[in-house]
Formats: C-alpha cells, sequence, structure tokens
C-alpha cells in the first residue's frame, strides 16, 4: 500500500469518528463501562493475591529447645536447619529475647503479668524462628527437623510448631482466592470482548448503505474496510486511554488516602507503579484489539454485495 493511501484511509478513519458522532459517542461510553468494570475487578484480584500472599509470607517453623541444651548442640542444630535447600533464614531466639519479645506483645498487660519473671527465672526456652522460601513446603520442612531431632542421640528439640491444621485451612482459602478472582476477571474479560464488538457492530450496521453505494461505485474491499479499521482502532483506543486514566487516578487516590491507614497498618496494596504496566497493556491492549476486530468482522458482512 501507498503512503499516500495509507494517509487516506487515516484521515477518513478520524473524520468518521467525528461525522459519527452520537454513534462514536455510544461506542467509547460502552468501553469505557465494559473496561472499568474489568479494570476494577483486575485491581481486586492482584490486590487479593497480593494479601494471600502476605498471608503465606508469615507463616514461620517455631523450634523450641529442651532446657540446658549445650552450645554445641543448638550450633548444630543451626547449621543442620540452615543447610536444608527449602530454608530461606533461621534466627535463633534466646529465652532472654523470647521473654522480652513475649513482654512486648503484651503491651501493658504485660508488666502486669510477667511481673517476677527476669534472667535468673525464665521459664521460656531457647528456639529457633525458621522461614521458608515456599510457605506450601512448611509441613515437610518441619517434618524433617523432626526427623534430623529423632536422629540425633541428644535429642535437642522440645516441640516444633507451625500451626498445624490452621495453616493448612490458610493455603486453601489463599489458594480458593486467587482460583475466584482469576475466573471472574476472564469472565469479565470476555463478556466485555462481547460488548464492545457488539457496540461496535452497531456502528457499521448503521453506515451498511453508505458501505453498500461504495461497493457498488467500484471500490474495491480493502479500500473500504480500511477506514473502518482505523476508525474502530482510534475509538477503541481513545475509550480506553480514558478508562485507564480513570482507573490508575482512582487508585492512586486510595492508596494515598487517610482513610485506609487502619487497614493498611495490617496489610499493604500493591505498590502504584507496579500495577501501572500491567493494567496499560490489558486495559489499552484489549480496548484497541477490540475496536478493530470489532470494526474487521462487522464490515465484512457489508461487502458482499
Amino acid at each position: 500500500m501507498k503512503i499516500r493511501t495509507l494517509l487516506r484511509h487515516l484521515r477518513e478513519g478520524v473524520k468518521n469518528v467525528a461525522r459519527n458522532g452520537w454513534m462514536s459517542f455510544a461506542s467509547v461510553a460502552s468501553i469505557f463501562i465494559s473496561l472499568f468494570i474489568l479494570g476494577v475487578f483486575l485491581l481486586l484480584s492482584l490486590n487479593v493475591s497480593h494479601f494471600a500472599d502476605q498471608v503465606e509470607s508469615q507463616v514461620q517453623i517455631r523450634v523450641f529447645l529442651q532446657l540446658e541444651t549445650e552450645q554445641a548442640a543448638i550450633d548444630k542444630l543451626n547449621n543442620d536447619i540452615g543447610n536444608m535447600p527449602d530454608v530461606k533464614s533461621i534466627v535463633f531466639v534466646s529465652k532472654d529475647q523470647g521473654l522480652e519479645n513475649l513482654r512486648k506483645s503484651l503491651g501493658e498487660d504485660g508488666k502486669y503479668l510477667l511481673e517476677g519473671f527476669d534472667k535468673t527465672n525464665n521459664p521460656l526456652p531457647d528456639s529457633f524462628t525458621v522461614e521458608v522460601f515456599e510457605p506450601q513446603t512448611i509441613a515437610t520442612v518441619a517434618n524433617q527437623i523432626k526427623a534430623i531431632n529423632n536422629a540425633s542421640q541428644v535429642k535437642p528439640i522440645a516441640n516444633v510448631k507451625y500451626g498445624q491444621g490452621t495453616v493448612e485451612k490458610i493455603f486453601k482459602i489463599t489458594s480458593a482466592l486467587r482460583t475466584f478472582g482469576f475466573i471472574v476477571v476472564i469472565g469479565l474479560a470476555v463478556t466485555a470482548m462481547f460488548l464492545i464488538s457488539n457496540t461496535i457492530k452497531m456502528t457499521i450496521i448503521h453506515r451498511r448503505r453508505e458501505i453498500g453505494i461504495m461497493k457498488l461505485v467500484g471500490a474495491t474491499n480493502g479500500f473500504i474496510r480500511w477506514p473502518f479499521f482505523i476508525e474502530g482502532a482510534v475509538i477503541g483506543f481513545g475509550a480506553s486511554v480514558l478508562t485507564l486514566g480513570a482507573l490508575l487516578y482512582g487508585y492512586w487516590k486510595i492508596s494515598q488516602s487517610s482513610q485506609f491507614d487502619l487497614v493498611l497498618s495490617m496489610i499493604t496494596l500493591v505498590k502504584f507503579h507496579d500495577v501501572v504496566f500491567l493494567l496499560t497493556v490489558v486495559i489499552v491492549g484489549l480496548g484497541t484489539l477490540i475496536g478493530v476486530w470489532g470494526s474487521t468482522i462487522s464490515v465484512r458482512k457489508y461487502l458482499k454485495v
């Protein structure tokens, strides 16, 4: 195709958007609403998945040692656990530090509930806090730690806890949340595709006489199709950019709002700059492609004159 012809198609496509003002407005509005709903649920799905990751990352193994365990046994156990391939980190917590941590966790009540306990009569044992790379492997790692203790003649470990039973329920819930979010987003994406393409089709149907006349006077299919192709791309791109702007502005305001301070002290939203790229690709890409696809499919029917 010659450059001059391509420029002509571009001009005609853009003019058609302005010339068919109300139909173009209806198409833009339809695309905006469809993509906005999709974008909202996509952001919700991303944050639900992010929240699930935060919950899972807080799962830890607590390894409580026998009272009066020798330092040599503690060092050996530290090396054995730390060398496990699934272990991300291991931190030794002395019984004095454990008592201080417990006192802090109880807040003001800790001063009274733990009054009288100090280094000389500390009832707490030394312990290890173990983190794993993949939360789903925590039960396996806990069993491996127990196996190390069983294989040792000294038996330095008194107990291994990781929230057995509760952890498995958490993993099931977070997995269900991720799956539900994925299904909802895919379903809305498919729905948006049909709604937007049908709106584009209505725009083309409104101008079927124009297409028929052009075909009867000898215009080629390509000559007729290209302006509609450009028109669909312009409408889809313009509406998706408007949608993207509204979604990003709204998400930025929510992430900056002081009303969410209490909630965000316990959980954090996906950072604004982390959602920009994904949201841009999905919203702008989908809107533009559907605009082009709807125009191409719709105009093909009226080229058979």
